[in-house]
Formats: C-alpha cells, structure tokens, sequence
C-alpha cells in the first residue's frame, strides 16, 4: 500500500490505553499506522515511542496538530480535557477518534460538534464495544421486534479503582463513576433501544466532594419500557459488568458486553427455549479503527459519531443533577 494511502495517526498522551485501544490494533488493520505521539512529559514520551516503535516524538500536544504528517489524532486524555483538545485537532484539519465519555458535559459535545461539522472531519467517540459483532448482534435481535416488544433493560458495569491517586477521581478532570464506567452502561441502553432514555430518578455515593464512586439509576423509554443503570469504582461487587434485556417473548443476559473478547456469555430465553450465543475473541479496539478507516477513507458509518455522543452526554449529565450533583466540567 502507497504511504499516501495510509492513515496516519498521532497520539495525544502516553496514556496507558492506548496499547490496546490504538497500537496494537493497526499493526491488526490494513491501511493505518501509528506515526507520532506527544506528552507533556517528553521523557515518557520518548519511552511510549521506544517501547512501541512510534517514530516521531512531539514535545507538546500542539506541535503534534501541527504536524503535516499526521492525517488524524488518537485522544486517550483526561475526561476534562477531551473537547478542547479534539477541538484544536478538528481545527488543524485533522480527524479524531476521542475516547470516552465524549466531553466533559452536552453543551460541551454540542461545541465540539459544531466544528466538526465546519470542518467536515471525522469524528468518532471510542465506544469500541458497539463495532463488535456481539453488539451487532444484540442489537438487531432487540430492536428486529423477533423476541416481541421491549419490556425492560438493566445494564450494569462495576470495577475496582481504589488507587486515590488516579485521574479518574479528580473532579478538576471530569472524573467520576459514571463519566468512566456508566458512560458504557448509558450508551448500550441507549443502542438497544434505539431511543433516548428520560432518567425518572438515581441516587449516587461520593468519594470526595462531588466526585461519584457509584450511581444507580432509573430511566424510562419509549413508549412503557424501562430501564436502570448501575456502575460503581468503589462498591462491594469485585467485578460485575452486564445486562438483562426482557422483552415480550423472552428474555436476553449478557456477560460483559463491554469487552467481550476477554470474556463473554449471551444467553437467550425466546418462548421458553434458552440458547447460548458466542461470538469472535477478535479484539473489539480492531473492528472500531477499521470503522474510523472506513469511515476517514470512504465515508463510511460512524456508529459514535457526534450525535450519538451528544445524546450520550446529555443522560449522562441528567445522572448527576437526578442524584442531586453537578454535571462535569472542562478542565480549565
């Protein structure tokens, strides 16, 4: 393949997902190549580089956006950080593939869609999950009506973080339970669904002022279904990520449908008989960046895209003020 051919791909930060979410899997996927990476910190970023073979090193994220060698941005940075940064990469011409939670809040998202649209780059928010055949799958089996009508979904993910110390409890950084894990469970009710949830209630437990280690919450969708959502960084449950979706004729439990190609069960009960689904071990960070290829190289669809993740935020921010919180804010 002519270099002209490949996408290009600069990383904002020496994050420690980005092995998994970025490089590993263009060495997997045709057509892309990992080229540069910045830190604020240019000795980590000299060793990232090393470490996995990137050749060019940034001595700041502005001198990456600058680069004329660099197609699109990879930007694993603090939660607070996302929409200033993936402004500033639309703004250099480059399209971006952001990690979740999108930005720090709706208005926020609506800001970063709006350049995105002047600017006509791609953007796609790294909910990896949904390019997995199993997400597929589960979502075209609800919304497809074969099971009957859509009853009630429950969706949890529940995840040890006790380390004080890490971003993720930092309120100056948008951090919190539902902005890291609850963002997923938020997103895959909505997926199935195939609407917007309307949060009815959730109550939340804090770890630090303003910053939520758990949040439970219960939504209404459509026309009579229901659904709840449940993450925690900080609960009595070691490990539990999940769903259970009940419809007219049966019903669907599914074992980590976040990262399935660790781990997974998909039980389905349809009119009193119960099967077993399984599904590719092949890594759901390859299917997202041969997406984000597709969709830079010949328009293809963006599942997360802008819009999806606006209405992400904004169940995400109608969490926080039903629990009596304040939405998140961009870093300053």
């Amino acid at each position: 393949m002519a270099r002209s051919e490949v996408l290009r791909i600069g990383v904002l930060g020496a994050a420690r997902i980005a092995p998994a979410a970025i490089i590993r899997p263009a060495r997997a996927v045709d057509g892309v190549e990992v080229v540069a990476v910045a830190a604020r910190d240019r000795d980590r970023a000299r060793s990232f580089a090393a470490r996995h073979g990137i050749g060019k090193v940034h001595e700041s994220y502005a001198s990456l956006l600058a680069d004329d060698d660099v197609d699109a941005v990879y930007n694993p940075l603090p939660n607070g950080l996302h929409g200033a940064w993936t402004i500033a990469a639309l703004e250099a011409g480059k399209h971006v593939l952001c990690e979740k939670p999108f930005t720090a809040n709706a208005d926020e998202a609506e800001d970063v869609a709006a350049v995105a649209r002047r600017t006509d780059r791609t953007v796609m928010e790294a909910f990896h999950y949904r390019y997995h055949p199993l997400a597929q799958r589960l979502v075209s089996l609800v919304r497809s009506g074969e099971l009957g009508e859509l009853r009630r979904i429950e969706a949890w993910f529940c995840s040890p973080l006790v380390r004080g110390s890490d971003i993720r409890w930092q309120r100056a950084l948008a951090g919190g339970s539902t902005m890291d894990l609850g963002c997923y469970t938020i997103h895959l009710v909505r997926a199935l669904a195939g609407s917007e949830p309307e949060v009815v209630r959730a109550s939340a437990r804090e770890r630090g002022a303003g910053v939520d280690r758990w949040m439970d919450a219960e939504v209404r969708i459509g026309d009579g279904a229901t659904g709840r959502i449940t993450c925690g960084m900080l609960t009595g449950r070691v490990l539990a990520l999940g769903a259970r979706i009940t419809l007219e004729h049966g019903t669907i439990r599914v074992t980590n449908p976040y990262a399935p190609h660790y781990f997974h069960r998909v039980i389905v009960t349809d009119r009193g008989h119960r099967r077993r689904e399984r599904f590719t071990k092949k890594p759901t960070y390859e299917f997202q960046l041969r997406a984000f290829v597709d969709a830079v190289r010949n328009d293809g669809p963006v599942l997360t895209g802008v819009d999806d993740a606006i209405a992400n935020m904004r169940v995400i921010d109608a969490c926080y003020r039903a629990a009596g919180m304040e939405v998140r804010q961009p870093t300053v």
